[in-house]
Formats: C-alpha cells, structure tokens, sequence
C-alpha cells in the first residue's frame, strides 16, 4: 500500500514538475515580449488646454479628450473611496493581482455559466493600469497573462498612491471625458473637491461602461449602478448608513459643462486666440498639451464693444426695414416641437425666438420657443406673449422692396411666421432681426497692445467670420492721419496751407479726378483743416508734394500694409486692410510713436507650468531684488522702436483732436477727457470707420455689407461709426480717472489763424493755438502748396485779412 502511495505520488510530482515547467516555459515565452513598465515614470497624456482671460475667467477649453491631471495629493478621499469599492476594495492589501477576488469570479461565473450574463471581472486597478497604458483590449488569455504579471512587476516598482494617481487621470467616463477631473467638470461642473456622495458615485460607476449607464439614455440603469456603489462605500466603512440612504435617495443631477466658449461675448476673441496657437505650436500642443493661456481680454470692456457694435448695426437695420421671418411653420398641431427644432442664436441669450400665433392691428400674439433638458428632450410648459405694435413700427417698411409700406402689423406678420424678440418692460416683447449689415470692432491698450475687445460681428452663432481681423477692407480717410504724419515728420506744420481745390491725373488714357465729400472745395487751407474737415483733393496734393513712395514707407511701418503700392489713389485710403493693423497703427499715435506689436495673449504655460510665451518683451533690472540695500530703483527699460517723432505723434493727435470737437465727427464724441479720433467713408459709402483714442485707450471699428454695397447716402463714418465708438468708449472709461496727452518735452505753442496757418494778429476771430517743434514756426510768407497751378492772387488776397496783409506788406511774394 505504501509502495502504491509512493508510486502515485511520484507520478503527481512528475505531472506536476512537468506543469510547471510547460507553464513557466509559458510564461518566460510571454513575458519575453512585455511591454517595458517604466514609460510610466513619463506618463503625459493628452490634457485640456484652458484659455483665460485677463482677470482669471475660463474662456474656453480645447481637447481631444476632455481632460485635467490631477496628482493624488489633490484628489479627495471620498473620491479615492468610491472608486475603491467599486473597482477593487482590496487594492492596498494585494500585491497586484488580487487572488481572493479571482477565484471569487471564478465560481460565480461558473455559477452563471449558459444563463447569458455577462461574465464578472476580478481585474484590479493595478491591472486595469497594465492594460490602459501597455497592453490591447483584446480579450484573450495571453493578454490576461501579460497584464499579471505586468501588474507583480508595477507594484514592485511604483507606489499604491502612485498607481491609483495613474489609473484616476487614464480611465474614460464617457462624453469625451478622461481622467476624475475631467468627468467631474463634465457631468457635473463641478471641481473633484464639491463633489457629492451621490456624485462621487455615480462617476466610480462610470468606467465599467460609460454607455452602460447613460446619464439621459439609460437613466435607470445607472442609478442603479451608483447606488450598489453607494452601498459598497456604506459596507466598507466609507461612508454612514444615513449619508448613504441620503445619496440614494438622490436624483443623478447631472448637467453637462458646456462646450467650447464659457465667458460671454468672449467667442470672436477665443476663436483667435485658439488660430493663433495653432498656427504658432500646432493642433496637437492646442488639443493634447494642456496648455495654460492668460489672454488679454478684459470682460467688462468686451461687453461693452459687443453691446456698442450690435446696437449700431441693429438702428441702421431696422431703419431699412423688416427682412422677413425666419421660418415658417405649422402651428395646428404642437407648435412648440416644430420650434424647438430651429436653432436660436447661441451667443444672444437677449433675444428669443417665437412663433405668430395670432396677428391683429394692435400687435401679434406669439408663443416662445421651449427651452430643452440636456438630453435634448423639449421642456412641455409653452410660454406665451405679444409683441405690441408701437414695438415693431419700424418693421411696416419692408427692406424687400416685393411689397407696399404696411399700416400695422397685420401688414407685417403671417401667423406661423418665425420671428426674434426681445423682453421689454411691462412683460411684452420687442420685435428683434439679425442685421444684414455687419462691422468688427477692437480696442487695445495703446502702450502695450494688449487687445483688450474683439467684436468680429453682430453674433459669432450667425457668422463666424471675425471681420475684425480676417476682412479686408477700405480704410478710407481713416488712413489720411498717416499721410499727414508723414509730412509733419518731413518738415511741414500743422500749418503749413495746402490749396482745396479740382485736381486730376491723366494716366494710359484715363482722367482721375478725386472729390471731396460732397463735392466742392475750399481754396488754400491748413493741414489742421485738411484733417478736421477730410479734404481728400489737400490730402492728394499733399501727397503728390510729398511723394507716394514717402507715404508709402510711413503705411508699412505702422502695419498698415505690408506692401503698399505707391499711388495717388492709395493716400486716400483706397488699399485693403483690417481694423487689427488699424488700431494698431493708431495705437502708435497715441502711445508717442513707440512700436507695438498687437497681442491677443498675454503668457502661455505648458503642463507644468512653465512659461513658454510671454508677450511682455520690456526688461526690468532690479525688479526682483529680494530686499532693499540702497540700491537704485527698478527701472522698465523699453526697448521699441520709435517708428515716429514723439513731437509729430503729438501733433497729429492735437490736429484730430480737432477732429472731435470741430471737424467730421463733431457733436458725435461725448467723452469726460481728451480724445482723438478719425472718421472714414469710402466710395459710395461701402465702408464707414471711425478709430479714435483717450490717452489710455484706443479703439476703432468700421460697418459695411460683407459683400460691399453702397450704405447709403449719410452712410458715412461720422454719422455710423462715431456713435458707436461714443457709446463704447462710455462705458469702456467709466469709473477711470480721466487723463491728458503728454505734449513732448520743447513743444511750443503759438496761436495762429486758422486758415492762413500765419501767426495769429491781435483780434484775430479765427485764432488757434497751434504746436510747432523747436526751430519750427508759422510762416512769415503766406505760401500755398500746390496753389501755383490752381490759384490766383486774387483768390489767396481774397481768402482772409491775413492773407492780404502779408502780400500787401510786400514779404516777398505769395508763392
């Protein structure tokens, strides 16, 4: 009987020795192909890129995967807890592989085996890192085998923390959110840290089949899902049987974060900033490298740009007349599910749209669209209202031109007609259209170029072509302050006397003869004038005295141009650029002639928080001594370029100045401090501008049909434009401390007649104080530019006393 033992248990030490050697040849075979475990000391995954703007304020986000690392340090223990029961309870007692709890799966799935369930998993989070980050999905026994041991071999060589830190930022959640951070912002808008117990919960349920429990699709299911959870925290000691029953009984609550924009009015700009980020790092710095963007924009002031701009479009609009509804629908049945289907504007939460229920002389009768739940399903309350008639009168003319004025709105409206409105005052409504007309508008910083608005048109969901800085437009007499600081810089004065009179061009056979505004001229006249009143023929023979080429030179150091052809026809504005390089040369004029370099974003940080951009290229010395020892004081050294005469950049700034108070835009700019500014107009008033500045801000805009159409007779700069920088620049200034510009150091002031740009006699009505740089002066000879071809003595001896009194002094002469 021994002997029988004996032999039996040799021939099991045999089978066994021979197992086991077949199974290590079996495992030597697999590990020999693993994976090497330590890319996971350089684990970088794909992380959102934020972009901020001035203050702080989320702006946008960018991901291909939604998703924020966080270190384990930063995630809070409930968190750690929930996922903990749910996933693997044992995962600081096991050393990787979790025996108990596989030979448990083991028997249940034997149990379950033919009864169609799905079998039961035993991975444990260590093994749920060797698959995500070094192995397939496939499910396969080689796999399960590589994932072991790759799980013995990471345990030995990483901490528990370290681990679970991995696993918490990998794991998908579903709604392209990665990662605990991600989830929690996603499903719930909400930090790890406010999270819930009935929270905390239902993202642990999330990554055994984010499908699986569909917050909207499959509802039942996955509150199902985080409430065994919820029951697994209350058994392992997690949490209280009565904080539990409380989680339980809990609705999921969950509201998805919005996508793209969160700052209102902010679309335009962070649509830049994301273009420019592209093109100076690429798509995948953009959607993978968690970038950190500070921007620019200053919030208070984009709201008011976009509130400026739209008001401005919207009267011009309306004064043309109504363009139609929307839509047109069926309200015999459920109204609000045919409008539910229309999509509203996104980015004008003011307006609403409505359906025509009932229209009479007194007004229309209108139901509201519903509002939706996050699953897209249509809220069943339909709200009601009426729009009276004195709130859409405007709208009897028809911009159509295909029908007669109407004498009320039953003239106007159709029932089943989809339309704008706009809540007022006394619980009615005001009838709203999205403009034809469109326009851009920026505001800067002008001593750092810091972009401070961007408003690219009237609503970014009905276009989002940003023609604040992709249109190309005619700047008009808006370009004419660069013609007159070329020639200031060149030996003119602001009273040097051009003559305003019929100019023309004989070139290949054609006769180009500009006009002024309105036709007529107005003989010899100041460059102060010139500017103040936009004579285009002073500007030309200014020019033409000149020289295009020297013009030419001035447009490209400002940025107005890259390369501008030197051309008569060019010096009134009649090349192509946008509001950007505008405000930007504008911003030059204000500042003192220093160059700057318009910027959108102020710094860029990568994933760990070191700074790879900064758009501050000033240096301090001593700025960051840690204390004082007698030292001298920091001094910010600026090293711009100086692209314009300090004293030249004053005196364009007085001359337009005079813009304001006397000349195209006078009565239009009501501001509590200096402010200078020009109008523009192009032909056939296809464009109108206006850019301006206070000595601490410079703003500028122009409005016209984005395929260029005549806006109009009166459609000019200052009559359009003007207004709308006035209401901005109201608002943008409020509660600052109002400023003056800095006149240069040897500026001399000498009053001088306005017309005749001589030194002004004792008496003089038309007297005005003028600055002049040091060895610079009013003339003692009355001379006119430009005036040997067209004027004749009698002509200068009859335009003013001071004119005739310098012939009549015998001086010289006249030319």
């Amino acid at each position: 009987m021994i002997r029988l033992i004996g032999y039996f248990f040799g021939i099991g030490a045999v089978f066994f020795l021979g197992v086991a050697a077949l199974v290590a040849l079996y495992l030597g075979s697999v590990a020999k192909d693993l994976p090497d475990y330590e890319v996971l000391n350089s684990y970088a995954p794909p992380v959102t890129t934020r972009v901020h703007a001035g203050n702080g304020a989320l702006m946008a986000e960018y991901a291909r995967e939604r998703r924020l690392y966080l270190p384990i340090q930063a995630i809070p223990d409930r968190v750690k807890a929930a996922f903990l029961s749910a996933e693997d309870k044992n995962f600081y007692q096991h050393p990787g592989v979790d025996v108990t709890g596989l030979f448990r799966a083991i028997v249940v799935n034997l149990q379950n085996f033919g009864s169609g369930r799905r079998p039961v998993g035993a991975s444990t989070i260590t093994q749920q890192v060797a698959k995500n980050f070094l192995l397939s999905s496939d499910q396969t026994m080689d796999r399960k085998v590589k994932e072991a041991i790759l799980s013995f071999r990471i345990e030995q060589a990483y901490s528990k923390d370290r681990i679970l830190e991995l696993y918490l930022n990998e794991i998908f959640f579903g709604l392209n959110s990665y990662g605990i951070a991600g989830a929690a912002l996603t499903y719930f808008d909400k930090s790890v840290t406010e999270l819930t117990i009935a929270e905390t919960a239902y993202l642990a349920a999330l990554p055994k089949g984010p499908s699986n429990y569909h917050p909207f699709r499959r509802a039942e299911a996955a509150i199902e899902r985080r409430n065994w959870v919820i029951d697994r925290m209350v058994e392992n000691g997690y949490v209280t049987q009565s904080d539990g029953a409380e989680a339980k009984a809990q609705p999921l609550g969950v509201t998805p974060r919005h996508r793209g924009t969160y700052l209102f009015a902010s679309d335009y700009f962070s649509e830049e900033v994301r273009r420019q980020i592209i093109e100076r790092y690429g798509d995948n710095a953009l959607y993978e490298g968690g970038l950190s963007v500070r921007t620019s924009l200053d919030p208070r002031i984009q709201v008011a740009a976009r509130k400026a701009l739209q008001h401005g479009l919207l009267s011009y609009d309306e004064r043309r007349g109504f363009h139609g509804p929307i839509k047109t629908i069926e309200i015999g049945g459920d109204w609000g599910v045919e409008l539910a289907k229309i999509d509203a504007f996104s980015d004008v939460p003011e307006w609403k749209l409505a359906v025509v229920l009932a229209v009479d002389d007194g007004g229309a009768d209108i139901g509201l669209q519903p509002s939706k739940e996050a699953s897209g399903k249509v809220v069943e309350e339909r709200v009601t209202g009426r729009i009276e008639a004195k709130a859409m009168n405007w709208a009897y003319r028809s911009a159509k031109g295909d029908r007669k004025t109407a004498k009320s709105p039953v003239g106007v409206f159709n029932v089943g007609d989809v339309v704008y409105v706009e809540p007022v005052e006394g619980g009615t409504y005001r009838l709203r259209q999205p403009p034809k007309v469109q326009g851009g508008l920026i505001a800067m910083d002008p001593h750092t170029g810091r972009v401070l608005a961007m408003v690219g048109g009237f609503s970014y969901g009905q276009s989002e072509f940003n023609r604040a800085t992709q249109a190309m437009r005619q700047p008009g007499s808006s370009f004419k302050p660069f013609v007159y600081a070329a020639a200031l810089d060149n030996g003119y004065t602001p009273a040097s006397v051009v003559m305003d009179a019929p100019f023309e061009i004989v070139a290949g056979g054609q006769v180009w003869r500009p006009q002024n505004y309105g036709g007529g001229s107005a003989g010899p006249s100041t460059l102060r004038l010139g500017i103040e009143r936009s004579r285009n023929l002073m500007t030309v023979r200014l020019a033409n005295d000149m020289g295009m080429n020297l013009v030419a030179e001035y447009a490209e150091r400002f940025g107005i141009y890259d390369k501008m052809l030197p051309v008569l026809a060019m010096s009134l504005g009649s090349g192509e650029t946008t509001v950007m390089r505008m405000v930007s040369a504008y911003a030059v004029l204000a500042n003192g002639g220093k160059q700057i370099k318009p910027s959108l974003i102020d710094r860029i940080q990568d994933r760990y928080g070191k700074t790879i951009f900064r758009h501050e290229e000033r240096t301090c010395e001593n700025c960051n001594a840690s204390d004082w020892e007698n030292q001298p004081e920091p001094e910010l050294v600026d090293n711009r370029e100086q692209v314009l005469d300090p004293m030249t950049a004053y005196q364009i700034t007085s001359m337009m100045e005079g813009v304001v108070t006397r000349g195209t835009a006078a009565g239009k700019i009501k501001l509590d401090r200096p402010t200078a500014g020009k109008t523009g107009t192009t032909n056939d008033e296809k464009d109108a501008w206006f850019v301006g500045y206070t000595p601490d801000l410079v703003a500028g805009l122009y409005i016209g049909f984005d395929s260029p159409a005549p806006l109009g007779r009166g459609g000019t700069g200052g009559s359009l434009s003007a207004p709308i920088f006035n209401e901005f620049m109201q608002a943008a200034v409020e509660g600052t401390r109002p400023t003056k510009f800095i006149v240069p150091e040897g500026m001399q002031f000498i009053a001088v007649n306005r017309k005749t740009g001589m030194q002004a006699y004792e008496g003089d009505p038309d007297t005005i104080m003028e600055a002049f740089k040091p060895g610079t002066g009013p003339a003692d000879v009355f001379s006119v530019i430009g005036g040997d071809e067209y004027a004749t003595p009698e002509e200068i001896l009859n335009s003013s006393p001071q004119a005739n009194q310098a012939v009549t002094g015998g001086s010289g002469g006249l030319f």
